[in-house]
């Protein structure tokens, strides 16, 4: 890695959401849960990814994600992640925080860290993942507010704002689709529609909120939803697959095994662990000596 290639903090050198969109296929995203991981996206070739507090509140903290980690905890954390990596990313700010202040707040916070999307959901505190049972949401119109303010509030209009409903677990699909509609007449520049069943609901609110930019998510080890692959959600009608235990349970389970090994005193595989010079690199050495050598 040369000095050229060391990630940039610019907001600038990264591609505009709305870019990604126009290219074909879906957006994939998975989620970094630290700056490793988020590093570890861009060397596999993803375009984008996601920072969601689900995997922050458990990766960093050790917490279930019931409401436990708030703004100025996640805004160091996303912070550290996305100086490591030149992708754009979206990352979950929850229901904001609080109220239209708090998404203002949050929206700003996040945009200054070089944030490309942001979601906001419409889940009631405390708040929770929305694959565990059922949410209890707010009234539109004060998501409603929650998306106006969190327009007004960036600065750079690339900034994209992915209003989340968790209707469909609170009341029902025809609710979610409901809020999807007034959401988007709000002004959002795309629908996260979060705790789909399956096909058959995927497509509904794929043609019911055709032509506007959607999400979901394909939560393995466990969800709403049995496996469906990103070409099949994306023909029914969804740009943004959101990914956000895929990496957090496979690296946990790895952590256990490895635990384990140690633990009996046998040594580490080679298949199951990466070399001091390959990890080196992945964390970007050769491009921190060639700073060295050349101004040191």
């Amino acid at each position: 890695m040369s000095t050229e290639e060391l990630p940039s903090l610019s907001p600038a050198t990264r591609a505009a959401w709305r870019t990604l969109l126009l290219e074909p296929g879906p957006l994939i995203l998975p989620a970094a849960h630290d700056a490793l991981a988020a590093r570890l996206i861009a060397r596999a070739g993803f375009r984008a990814y996601q920072v969601g507090g689900f995997a922050l509140a458990g990766a960093r903290y050790g917490y279930p994600d019931i409401d436990l980690v708030h703004f100025y905890e996640e805004n160091e954390a996303i912070r550290q992640i996305v100086a490591a990596s030149p992708l754009p990313v979206v990352v979950d700010a929850g229901n904001g925080f609080g109220d239209v202040k708090n998404v203002t707040r949050t929206v700003r916070g996040y945009e200054e860290l070089g944030v490309s999307a942001i979601f906001v959901e419409d889940q009631k505190s405390p708040i929770t993942c929305g694959q565990m049972g059922k949410r209890e949401v707010v009234s539109v119109r004060e998501m409603v507010g929650k998306v106006k303010a969190a327009l007004a509030a960036r600065r750079d209009t690339d900034t994209f704002i992915l209003a989340r409903t968790d209707g469909r677990s609170a009341k029902g699909l025809d609710e979610a689709i409901r809020r999807g509609k007034a959401y988007r007449d709000a002004g959002a520049d795309g629908l996260y529609i979060e705790g789909l069943r399956g096909p058959s609901e995927l497509g509904r609110v794929g043609k019911a909120l055709a032509g506007t930019p959607l999400a979901t998510t394909m939560m393995e080890g466990g969800g709403q939803m049995d496996w469906l692959s990103p070409a099949e959600i994306h023909e029914l009608g969804f740009a943004m697959i959101m990914y956000p235990t895929t990496l957090l349970f496979q690296i946990t389970k790895a952590m256990e095994r490895a635990l384990d090994r140690l633990k009996s005193g046998r040594p580490m595989p080679p298949r199951d662990g990466v070399t001091l010079d390959a990890f080196e690199d992945i964390v970007g050495l050769p491009g921190w000596r060639a700073i060295e050598e050349r101004f040191g």
